[in-house]
């Protein structure tokens, strides 16, 4: 990965998470947040 790409990709993160604070007061992140704890159990249940 080259350095813009990752700048690039960066920016679209923090410009996704910034909107989201702003317009939709974080409810996509705690949303993810939430799918991503899920995810971390069920995949330590096939470990």
């Amino acid at each position: 990965m080259t350095n813009p790409i990752a700048v690039f990709l960066a920016v679209l993160i923090f410009s996704g998470l910034a909107y989201d604070l702003i317009w939709l007061d974080g409810q996509a992140t705690l949303l993810l947040a939430r799918k991503f704890f899920q995810l971390v159990e069920w995949v330590a249940f096939w470990r």
